[in-house]
C-alpha cells in the first residue's frame, strides 16, 4: 500500500482513474503557481505608447501581449480610443471591442 503513494504510483496503480480526473489534475498543476507580473521600464513604455498612438492615428493594426498569471495572451486590433483618465484603451477587432488597461499591456508591436 505504501508504494502506491510514491512517485506517480497513485495514477499508475489506479485502473479506475477517469480521463476527466486526470485532465482536472493536470489543469490544477499548471494553475497552482501563478507567474509574477513583469516590470516594464520607461523605454519599453515609450515604445508601447508609440505603437498605440500609431495605431490610433494611422489606423493600423497593433498586436498586444497582455499579462495573465498563467499563460501569454495576444490580441490584435485597431486602437479606437485612448482614455488617459482611466488609463485604458479601446481595442476593436473583427466585429467586437474590448477595454484594455495600460497595466495589463506587456508589449505592443505594429
Amino acid at each position: 500500500m505504501a508504494t502506491k503513494l510514491e512517485g506517480n504510483g497513485l495514477f499508475e496503480s489506479s485502473r479506475m482513474m477517469l480521463p476527466e480526473h486526470r485532465e482536472a489534475y493536470n489543469r490544477y498543476m499548471i494553475h497552482k503557481d501563478p507567474r509574477p507580473k513583469p516590470v516594464i521600464d520607461e523605454q519599453e513604455w515609450q515604445q508601447i505608447g508609440q505603437a498605440l498612438q500609431d495605431s490610433f492615428n494611422q489606423h493600423v493594426p497593433v498586436t498586444l501581449q497582455l499579462y495573465d498569471s498563467y499563460e501569454d495572451k495576444h490580441v490584435t486590433g485597431f486602437v479606437t480610443v485612448i482614455n488617459m483618465f482611466t488609463k485604458e484603451i479601446k481595442l476593436r477587432y473583427d466585429d467586437d471591442w474590448d477595454w484594455i488597461k495600460f497595466g495589463d499591456i506587456i508589449s505592443a508591436s505594429i
